[in-house]
């Protein structure tokens, strides 16, 4: 009994941290990719998109929690995590076909990015929150021990990384005038971002738990 009540309230804990994530990442999402795009600033605008694609993340996981928190099945579960793989699958390809893209067209071209207050506010803060949040996930976790939360909270982490960058390309840009920068830094990313993309196809096709069989 004791041990059905810890797991029934991490559960609860678990599905009001994705609450916070959704409202936090679609709130990120579009001040992110706005800013970018008035700045002109590839660093600015992928550190927004990656904030969609773990929006979408999170409101299939909260769906997965809620689920269970509801007494849902393990196949019905499951299913919805091979369906959240295939979405970000997708869109992370899609995110380093922009960064590569954009960014060698922005050093050919010479584009050259603007300072942007807006885009260093937002980075800053989700360097400050995400650590945060994927902590209580983590602790969360321990009890619930979802394969699907740990890629929730590593894609959490990823975005601490990506916010980390950003300011730094950013920052950078503004004090020294290097506008080159920015498109390094936004190519830097792809360490992060690869890695990813090949961990949502395993995970979408099964593999990744073939292998850990």
């Amino acid at each position: 009994m004791a041990a059905a009540a810890t797991r029934t309230a991490a559960i609860q804990r678990g599905v009001r941290l994705e609450v916070v994530t959704v409202v936090w990442m679609l709130a990120e999402a579009v001040l992110a990719i706005a800013a970018g795009f008035a700045a002109r600033s590839v660093l600015l605008t992928a550190f927004g998109f990656d904030s969609v694609i773990e929006l979408l993340s999170g409101v299939v996981l909260l769906r997965r929690l809620t689920f269970e928190a509801g007494g849902g099945s393990e196949h019905g579960i499951e299913r919805m995590e091979r369906a959240t793989a295939r979405i970000s699958a997708v869109l992370l390809v899609l995110l380093c076909a922009y960064v590569v893209v954009t960014s060698a067209g922005g050093l050919v071209v010479g584009l050259k990015p603007e300072s942007s207050t807006l885009g260093i506010a937002v980075a800053g803060a989700a360097l400050l929150v995400m650590p945060l949040l994927a902590l209580a996930k983590s602790r969360a976790n321990r009890v619930i021990g979802s394969s699907a939360l740990r890629a929730d909270i590593a894609e959490t982490v990823t975005c601490a990384y990506m916010a980390a960058v950003t300011l730094a390309g950013i920052g950078l840009t503004s004090v020294l005038g290097l506008w080159w920068l920015q498109y390094v830094a936004a190519i830097a990313l792809l360490v992060w971002l690869v890695p990813e993309t090949r961990e949502a196809f395993e995970a979408a096709t099964g593999r990744g738990e073939k292998e850990e069989r």
